[in-house]
């Protein structure tokens, strides 16, 4: 009885195989914000997957914390930043754990004038065929927001052209 209703709120706090990725340049800087939230548990999952000679997998299932290194290299490899087609490499500011969620905010460098960005994200597309990474997309005044999925792990922005549409509506 206890195990079915365990698992029944389980299933009720973590119904979705999700993650929330919001991308933010800092208007008249050459900085980029990013915020990633993901379930903790997904999140293992996929690192063994990532990992694949489970050199650091065996430390994150006992509960050891988790190397600012180690975060770097998985979000460096699952999520991909190119602006004015030239990649971005992040760096990691803040990494939040607890028996839910991992929640990080990194650091990117990127041209002051963004003109195309292109955003890919494959956290946890090789896990869950139902896999959903919705992402936000802020450039001074542009602003989108996108859902990945397996099928579809990537998506460019052109903001000049966006912006030109808008003022012609």
């Amino acid at each position: 009885m206890i195990n079915i209703l365990s698992l029944s709120i389980y299933l009720l706090i973590h119904p979705v195989h999700v993650t929330m990725t919001s991308i933010d340049h800092i208007a008249g800087t050459d900085s980029v914000m990013v915020f990633v939230k993901m379930y903790y548990d997904d999140f293992l999952l996929d690192y063994r997957l990532f990992d694949t000679n489970n050199e650091n997998t065996a430390g994150l299932t006992t509960g050891q914390l988790i190397a600012e290194d180690l975060m770097n290299n998985y979000i460096s490899k699952k999520v991909t930043i190119i602006v004015n087609n030239k990649e971005l490499k992040g760096k990691l500011l803040k990494l939040e754990l607890d028996d839910i969620e991992v929640k990080l905010n990194l650091i990117y460098t990127a041209p002051r004038k963004p003109r195309v960005v292109t955003v890919r994200n494959t956290i946890m597309t090789d896990l869950y065929s139902d896999q959903s990474n919705m992402v936000i997309v802020r450039v001074n005044d542009f602003e989108e927001g996108i859902k990945l999925t397996p099928e579809r792990t990537g998506q460019t922005f052109y903001l000049k052209k966006m912006k030109q549409r808008e003022r012609e509506r």
